[in-house]
């Protein structure tokens, strides 16, 4: 199918059908963006065969699996994360909560690589439980990782970690376990945009069990406003 729109309409009057062919990759990368959200930011730390530490932020990141526990992240360019990586495989995934927005913001500054992002944002390394790079020791939560695999993929390159440890500081931990309005997560729109968590819903997933003597939704479970 041919693409509906030969460039970002200012108003668009019939729906869109567009590929990455159709429109520049800066167009196509503004429409991803802004589709795709919230997403989590990934503030990765990581250190040099010389032991130069760096910590920047990939809004390309989550969690990839349960069996064994995966995280992935991608990077637009060869940057000094995954230049780290190919040295010393292993990282730190630092979970960006609010209050730390800015610092976050600023090391996603194209430092060179001689430089220490960690001093420049006045962030406080702390050494992890199971890997080399340090932790963000103003972050809630942090997720050591050991290197799987990174995908190069013309300028797309996809990094797939293995879980060994996870650390969660007692401030965001509630009832037996993280609460999400403590945690008080980043969530990356598109642009310059950021966002914190709104109203949060609850709702059940559905078992076959429930569903298979019903018809149609009737047993379809019913979204509920989570309380504080």
């Amino acid at each position: 199918m041919a693409g509906s729109h030969d460039a970002p309409p200012n108003v668009l009057e019939r729906p869109l059908e567009v590929g990455p062919g159709d429109w520049s990759v800066r167009e196509f990368y503004q429409l991803m963006t802004a589709l795709v959200i919230p997403r989590p930011i990934g503030w990765i730390s990581t250190i040099s065969a010389s032991g130069v530490r760096n910590v920047a932020p990939y809004s390309y990141f989550n969690l990839m699996g349960s069996d064994p526990f995966y995280v992935a992240f991608g990077s637009t360019g060869v940057k000094d994360s995954v230049s780290n990586l190919r040295e010393v495989p292993e990282f730190v995934a630092n979970i960006v909560t609010m209050h730390l927005l800015e610092k976050m913001n600023f090391t996603s500054a194209d430092f060179p690589r001689d430089q220490d992002e960690f001093e420049w944002a006045g962030l406080t390394p702390v050494p992890s439980a199971k890997v080399r790079p340090p932790r963000v020791r103003e972050a809630k939560a942090h997720l050591e990782c050991e290197l799987v695999q990174i995908v190069d993929d013309r300028n797309t390159h996809i990094v797939l970690g293995r879980i060994v440890h996870a650390h969660v500081d007692a401030s965001v931990w509630k009832d037996g376990r993280v609460d999400p309005r403590l945690l008080d997560p980043v969530c990356r729109l598109s642009g310059s945009g950021y966002a914190s968590l709104g109203e949060i819903i609850n709702v059940q997933r559905p078992a076959w069990k429930n569903v298979k003597d019903t018809r149609g939704q009737e047993a379809m479970p019913r979204a509920v406003k989570r309380s504080a």
